[in-house]
């Protein structure tokens, strides 16, 4: 008798058990490297175990904002991961043992005060659902070896999704400046990438539109007290034990952490 597998599960259970092991193979023997709706099968087959598992969902980020990057794995659209309570790190804090090769980037990240109800929002809608703003940092990480990855891997690997700092100092949306915010990252005090909110698929406000727009075809929306990462505004720096990461956005201030090592 031939066994059928069920190739988003497999995946699904591949990916789950590279978080306490190591990185494993790429996906491409399970799922296309296209294939935008396997991935976000992966994806939800995860959340949802996670959740049974006791994790608290807290928002969502977005990733592949920047054309260079889209280009770079042949599509033409961001993607979205889920953001977990326990990926929280605080602003200043220190970020334990336990990734397998993390990078870091800068971001702003969006507070909502409400829910976004329009199943096809613009900006406009966006900075009304929005409470306050803040300075961030993404710290990504991905379960396949060498970050080898396709669209499709980063997509069922929840966004390659690991950590993310918020900056202390809510800022109202009003009076900021957005597109042309200066972005700088440093590690160690060294400038490791520079950038701005242009960058972010053309301004971090159209990039969270296009989150809510995608959540709405799915049948999800985003919701009051949600936390959204917008995307990077510059390339992405490789992160190692023992340094200490700090970005500067212009408007927004500052966020900082530490990062404790390896496990």
């Amino acid at each position: 008798m031939t066994m059928t597998i069920d190739p988003v599960a497999a995946a699904a259970e591949r990916l789950r058990q590279a978080y306490a092991g190591a990185p494993v193979a790429s996906l491409r023997d399970l799922l296309d490297p296209l294939d935008i709706e396997g991935a976000y099968a992966v994806q939800a087959h995860n959340t949802q175990a996670w959740k049974a598992g006791g994790r608290r969902i807290v928002g969502r980020k977005i990733g592949l904002t920047a054309k260079a990057v889209q280009q770079q794995f042949g599509v033409d659209q961001p993607d979205f991961g889920v953001l977990f309570e326990d990926m929280r790190v605080a602003d200043g804090g220190w970020l334990g043992p336990g990734l397998l090769q993390p990078k870091v980037e800068a971001e702003v990240a969006l507070v909502l005060g409400r829910d976004v109800a329009d199943a096809e929002p613009g900006v406009d809608e966006i900075a009304e659902a929005t409470d306050f703003v803040v300075p961030a940092i993404e710290v990504v990480d991905s379960r396949i070896a060498d970050w080898k990855i396709s669209f499709a891997d980063t997509v069922a690997d929840n966004g390659s999704s690991a950590r993310f700092v918020l900056g202390g100092e809510p800022r109202p949306l009003a009076g900021l400046d957005l597109y042309s915010c200066g972005m700088v990252l440093e590690i160690d005090g060294q400038v490791a990438s520079v950038g701005a909110g242009a960058a972010c698929l053309g301004h971090p406000l159209k990039a969270a539109a296009w989150l809510a727009r995608t959540l709405a075809e799915r049948g999800e929306r985003l919701c009051a007290g949600d936390v959204v990462l917008t995307g990077s505004l510059g390339p992405i720096a490789a992160l190692a034990p023992g340094q200490h990461i700090r970005a500067i956005i212009g408007g927004l201030g500052t966020v900082s952490f530490n990062y404790e090592g390896a496990r």
